[in-house]
């Protein structure tokens, strides 16, 4: 299996993750109109963040940012080191450096494994606005406003693992260029080397590629991240807890996620997750994936819906092709699993 699909849910109580543009003095939540109904949301830019800064703190060194243009009167620019061979987060999240066409390098240099979509809102949702009022130790109080929601966010994930480490070289046509190394990083392949970098050949590409035992770490600090995420706007107002109260995941040999519908909103119960569709789409998919499927739940988080779940699959749960547990205990048995030789396998793209 190549991919880790998934699909993940956030639940927001009375919380403001992600802001968008202020209105006067009043901070407004992000939002799509939706069949003409608001749905609040968080940027997978954001989500992206909290991942990031999660790494961080179990201990991975971020690629350092710099910020150039102001100073010298033009167009502003934040870039990272694009350093893959050295930074995990690099490698991962991948990045883009603009710069002068002249120099060829207004292209983005590496596309991100891990994709993410946005934490969309299943249901409609009305943020309410908070009316404030600073009126401490001022003889003209200072009157503010924020919006805030109660919602389930959900977003598809996947997750390339043959493409974690590996970074292809441009021939002259430019071909290869999406996940290519600089020809000065590919100059530096000494250093490269000094990581225990090889050459390889990768999806008809030359490339080089990290030790397994370096992908296989970078894959499971991913999803470790994932199993304690924090983070977001107004957390001195409304804290809230980030970890996911529900992720279903399934390794895949293509870039196809069968879960997009697995979960999604409804008018009555505002969530459904659907054992249903998980099962049509597993028998549609038959031989394209690998079991079990490894679902998260949150104990507490919408009982009535597991319930209903868990008798759907009823058959998939004694077989163990399905299995539930808690989402940082899934995430991080995943974690663990992979930093083993179990699941090499993932880490090469499956044969046609």
């Amino acid at each position: 299996m190549a991919y880790l699909a998934g699909r993940m849910l956030i639940a927001v109580e009375a919380g403001a993750p992600n802001n968008g543009r202020s209105e006067e003095t009043t901070a407004r939540v992000k939002h799509a109109t939706v069949r003409g109904r608001r749905h609040p949301y968080v940027s997978a830019q954001a989500a992206r963040r909290w991942i990031r800064d999660g790494m961080v703190e179990q201990g991975s060194v971020p690629s350092p940012v710099t910020r150039v243009g102001k100073a010298q009167g033009k167009a502003q620019k934040a870039n990272t080191a694009a350093d893959p061979i050295r930074y995990a987060d690099d490698d991962l999240f991948g990045y883009m450096r603009a710069g002068a066409k002249k120099d060829d390098s207004a292209t983005t240099l590496r596309d991100s494994p891990f994709m993410l979509g946005t934490l969309m809102s299943v249901a409609p949702v009305y943020p309410t606005e908070d009316f404030g009022v600073m009126s401490r130790g001022v003889s003209e109080p200072v009157l503010h406003g924020h919006e805030f929601y109660t919602a389930d966010l959900a977003a598809p994930f996947l997750l390339d693992l043959p493409r974690i480490g590996t970074f292809t070289l441009p021939n002259t046509d430019g071909v290869g260029r999406p996940n290519y190394l600089t020809s000065e990083q590919a100059l530096q392949v000494a250093e490269a080397a000094a990581f225990g970098a090889t050459a390889t050949t990768f999806r008809d590409q030359p490339a080089v590629r990290l030790p397994i035992e370096e992908r296989k770490r970078r894959a499971a600090l991913l999803l470790e991240s994932l199993a304690h995420l924090s983070g977001g706007a107004k957390q001195a107002l409304h804290y809230g807890d980030r970890v996911p109260s529900l992720i279903v995941m399934v390794p895949f040999k293509g870039g196809i996620n069968p879960l997009a519908h697995v979960i999604d909103g409804d008018e009555a119960t505002g969530l459904r997750v659907r054992g249903d569709v998980l099962r049509k789409e597993l028998a549609a998919w038959e031989g394209e994936w690998e079991a079990p499927v490894r679902i998260g739940w949150r104990p507490g988080f919408r009982d009535d819906l597991r319930e209903d779940f868990e008798k759907e699959c009823a058959q998939e749960l004694a077989d163990q092709t399905v299995v539930i547990d808690h989402p940082r205990a899934v995430l991080r048995g995943l974690a663990a699993e992979m930093r083993t030789t179990a699941l090499d396998a993932w880490f090469e793209d499956p044969a046609r």
